[in-house]
């Protein structure tokens, strides 16, 4: 396994102790291949509910435990501009203040075995869905409807 590969592996498993501070995926693409393993988020088509379906069994048969706990974190993420989907002036737990920010919301499985994220949803502003114009130009599906970070939450923790 090539170094980059193994130190994304080490981050994987949680041996944060043993991977360097720049992040493996900086490293892990070929020589003089720009994108790397950014090409599977940003280029790539892919499915990713149904690689959420995936992970969730394989969570399940691996780490599945009587003390398993789900945990839920709403992440902001700061942004500059107001093109990226849902992006608006919100209060950012990450930040500790309002700030231009994204918001997403994660939910993550604990064991005494191990643990891992589980699923994913980005908070979109009643903002955002009321302006189909601009949800169209970000990408976001015509039949997305508001729904409050609660909902968000529930709906991960359902799958």
């Amino acid at each position: 396994m090539r170094g980059g590969l193994r130190e994304a592996a080490q981050l994987a498993r949680g041996d944060v102790a043993r991977a360097k501070a720049c992040p493996p995926v900086h490293r892990a693409g070929e020589q003089g291949e720009e994108l790397g393993m950014q090409r599977l988020p940003n280029a790539a088509q892919w499915d990713a509910d149904a690689v959420r379906d995936d992970l969730r069994a394989y969570v399940v048969e691996h780490l599945g435990s009587g003390d398993g706990v789900l945990v839920v974190d709403e992440t902001g993420f700061i942004k500059k501009g107001d093109k990226s989907a849902g992006v608006q002036r919100q209060y950012s737990g990450t930040a500790g203040r309002i700030e231009n920010c994204q918001l997403g919301v994660f939910l993550a499985y604990a064991t005494s075995t191990g643990r891992t994220l589980v699923d994913r949803e980005l908070y979109l502003p009643k903002s955002w869905i009321s302006d189909r114009d601009r949800c169209a130009k970000a990408g976001i599906a015509a039949e997305v409807e508001f729904a409050t970070k609660q909902a968000a939450e529930r709906k991960s923790s359902r799958g």
